[in-house]
């Protein structure tokens, strides 16, 4: 999971980062309006952290730059404006969620994670989305910046899979079982995961594909 933490109290903002890193999720800091724009513009993120009250550029009018640019994009807003009237106004704006400071670090983990959920399991009948990429699932057809990128049926199968189960380490056993399910050798010292995730690699992107020894994940 990729986070972008929009708040301009730095000392919190660090504070937050250092806590995703502690479990192992990427996060990263945007102190202002125009920070954000540059950041937007060349990454994606899955979710992103908001506070109303920034300078250069106002936080409802990011919340609503960015639910025009990325519709799957998980945002809450965290404000120390806890009013109805503003958490109406948050919300409307296209906020996912809103919480106030202050806050429990694992209950804004938590929200996000309910989100992200949510999100995935609403198109994972349909699209997936990962970064810049586009995995229709009914078409069998994968998007890179919206450049079909031709796959065989395995790899699209083994794409489909890790996708589907994103954020979950899975196992070789797992991978073969679901994706090559007529394979009858000994998974744990065949080489053919590792040539297909080698294929994915070079024909998407290079660091989409995290291993860890034995386990497979795509990147967070």
């Amino acid at each position: 999971m990729r986070i972008l933490v929009i708040e301009d109290n730095e000392i919190l903002s660090r504070n937050i980062v250092r806590y995703f890193s502690s479990r192992d999720i990427f996060a990263e800091i945007a102190l202002d309006g125009r920070d954000w724009l540059y950041k937007a513009s060349t990454k994606y993120y899955d979710a992103v952290i908001l506070d109303l009250n920034l300078p250069s550029m106002n936080g409802i009018d990011i919340c609503k730059a960015l639910r025009e640019k990325e519709k799957d994009v998980a945002i809450i807003m965290l404000t120390s404006m806890w009013k109805n009237d503003d958490i109406v106004y948050g919300l409307d704006s296209g906020a996912d969620d809103y919480l106030v400071k202050p806050f429990d670090y694992s209950e804004l983990l938590a929200r996000i994670n309910a989100i992200t959920r949510r999100k995935n399991i609403n198109k994972s009948t349909t699209i997936i989305h990962i970064w810049d990429l586009e995995i229709n699932l009914q078409n069998q057809e994968v998007k890179k910046e919206d450049i079909i990128i031709p796959l065989s049926k395995l790899e699209f199968e083994l794409l489909k899979y890790l996708a589907q189960n994103r954020w979950l380490t899975l196992s070789r056993q797992d991978i073969y079982e679901k994706v090559w399910w007529e394979f009858d050798g000994d998974f744990m010292f065949s080489k053919t995961i590792d040539v297909y995730i080698g294929y994915l690699r070079k024909k998407l992107w290079k660091d989409l594909i995290e291993t860890k020894k034995w386990f497979w994940f795509l990147i967070k």
